[in-house]
């Protein structure tokens, strides 16, 4: 019997700074291409979420994270133009914010004080707003 048909698997990442500011890529392709979104991407075979969290940062950002608190799971089927994809999103606070370099499939990355002026890709405002509720806590 073979493997079932699943969605692929996704993680994203709220990084605060000691401001409230919410690190934010913009994408270098498709879709949403040029949008902000959340540093994040595809979970690798043989990796755990955690770890493709933290890769996915660094890969965009150029910035390296360590601890990480869970936001939640992300599994509506229309999140993805591309197809269904669950995202497990975390959140972290880096609070000397330091300067960010885009990488990988980011054509930029930056500190962004106002993200809700900002439009984001996929179901990212959610995300943030959960990250920044468990925050506030």
């Amino acid at each position: 019997m073979g493997m079932p048909k699943t969605p692929l698997l996704t993680t994203d990442c709220v990084i605060f700074d000691g401001k409230a500011r919410v690190l934010l890529i913009r994408r270098k392709n498709e879709p949403f291409k040029g949008a902000y979104a959340l540093p994040g991407g595809f979970v690798d075979i043989g990796e755990t979420m955690e770890a493709a969290c933290r890769r996915e940062v660094l890969e965009e950002t150029g910035l390296a994270v360590s601890e990480l608190t869970l936001v939640g799971v992300y599994s509506d089927p229309s999140r993805d133009p591309r197809g269904h994809t669950v995202s497990i999103a975390y959140m972290t606070l880096l609070p000397e914010a330091p300067s960010p370099q885009a990488g990988s499939d980011a054509e930029a990355a930056e500190w962004v004080e106002d993200w809700r002026k900002r439009k984001l890709a996929f179901d990212h405002e959610k995300i943030i707003d959960d990250a920044e509720k468990i925050r506030a806590e």
